[in-house]
């Protein structure tokens, strides 16, 4: 396979103004982002970058499903993260702390 990542760019690829946990909050939640886009291009491809530009307001919700739902829900684990997935925001880097956090407290409570 390349060693270049298949890049996921949300506002493109998922939605404007994705929003919520569960499908009952939003079509464009978490947990559809990560069941039909991201789960899929990770199992698919060694590396796959996120690209969160364009929007501002992810809520921590939308970040915890997504992102810590990939151990909890998809069955990796935070070392096979560390190796497969990146992601940025180049304006607010708080939200890649975040996503950071879900990921380790998914992982702390798998184990």
């Amino acid at each position: 396979m390349t060693s270049k990542p298949f890049k996921i760019t949300v506002v493109d690829d998922f939605s404007k103004a994705p929003y919520g946990r569960y499908p009952a909050d939003s079509e464009f939640c978490g947990e559809n982002f990560r069941k039909r886009i991201l789960a899929p291009r990770l199992r698919e491809y060694d590396r796959v970058h996120v690209i969160l530009d364009g929007y501002n307001r992810y809520g921590r919700s939308f970040l915890d499903e997504a992102f810590g739902g990939l151990i909890r829900e998809e069955g990796f684990t935070a070392a096979e993260l560390e190796k497969k997935l990146t992601y940025s925001h180049s304006l607010i880097k708080s939200i890649e702390k975040v996503i950071a956090e879900r990921i380790d407290a998914a992982e702390k409570s798998r184990q």
